[in-house]
């Protein structure tokens, strides 16, 4: 039986996928592991990839077509026989002792349960492979992008809450249920891995799109989970939510991506104003999900 069950699930990305897997292949580590491929509905060939690797790694495909990252991830995780659950996405490059690094920290926890995570490095291309610094470091408790538990604690709490069924939080707030239950949180520097994140995929209509939806998932998410931690976390406290109000309304959030799209906005300025349109998206999501719930 495997000691790791590593859980990927994807939709549309075999080329990110490939090589996500080809750096699993290359692992350097004693103990036997599985990988659970979850097809989130794809339709460019992401099931001839995992079939083609299977003849080199332990890889299962699992089908859900339902657009939900917490579903699929559940449904990995039915399928695991691993006593640890690793979670990481199909843009990464895993350096070659990262399993073993994931194992190791959980073997030394003197049966304490932890959620095991690393530094992200965020690079362009598969390229870049710096090594992790201070900025690296995050207290985040739970980012399924680099993180791993015991199956019998994820099955314990429940796994993911299938009603976060847009982008984000979905791994926060099972972070929070895991934190509830006893397991605790081990920052491993050694963990890291490479996040691909190529500028051509950047658009601003693909953050426009993360940013609305991360909104109304962390509506979803305070309301569910009314604590000053959610509260703090998501940004839903009062000031910052009268912000959004006052400073990007509806007609100035419009202006700001006409003049983004159009390139009118100097290329030192473009970072400043991006991010408070995304962060004024963000909010008057928040907004509109809170008016809208019962």
């Amino acid at each position: 039986m495997p000691r790791l069950s590593v859980v990927i699930a994807t939709k549309d990305r075999k080329r990110f996928l490939e090589t996500a897997l080809a750096s699993l292949e290359q692992q350097v580590i004693a103990e036997p592991f599985e990988v659970i491929v979850v097809d989130n509905g794809s339709s460019d060939g992401t099931q001839e990839v995992i079939e083609r690797f299977s003849g080199l790694i332990p890889v299962r495909g699992v089908r859900e077509d339902e657009p939900n990252r917490g579903l699929a991830r559940n449904r990995g995780v039915a399928v695991a026989r691993g006593e640890i659950v690793v979670f990481c996405d199909d843009d990464v490059v895993l350096p070659h002792d990262w399993l073993a690094t994931h194992l190791r920290a959980h073997e030394e926890s003197n049966g304490e349960a932890f959620a095991v995570t690393g530094p992200i490095i965020n690079v362009p291309s598969y390229d870049d492979r710096p090594l992790p610094t201070p900025k690296n470091f995050s207290r985040a408790f739970f980012c399924t992008c680099n993180v791993s538990v015991p199956r019998a604690k994820l099955e314990e709490v429940g796994g993911f809450d299938e009603t976060f069924d847009l982008y984000g939080w979905e791994d926060t707030e099972l972070g929070a249920r895991l934190r509830d239950a006893g397991v605790q949180r081990r920052f491993i520097w050694r963990a890291f891995l490479w996040h691909i994140k190529p500028p051509d995929a950047e658009t601003l209509d693909a953050q426009l799109r993360r940013a609305a939806e991360k909104g109304r998932m962390a509506a979803r998410y305070v309301r569910k989970r009314p604590s000053r931690d959610a509260i703090l976390a998501t940004g839903a406290f009062a000031i910052n939510r009268w912000k959004g109000r006052l400073l990007t309304p509806a007609p100035v959030r419009a202006l700001l991506a006409g003049a983004l799209e159009a390139g009118r906005v100097p290329r030192f300025l473009e970072g400043f104003v991006r991010a408070q349109l995304l962060d004024g998206v963000y909010l008057s999501e928040m907004e509109r999900e809170f008016r809208s719930m019962p």
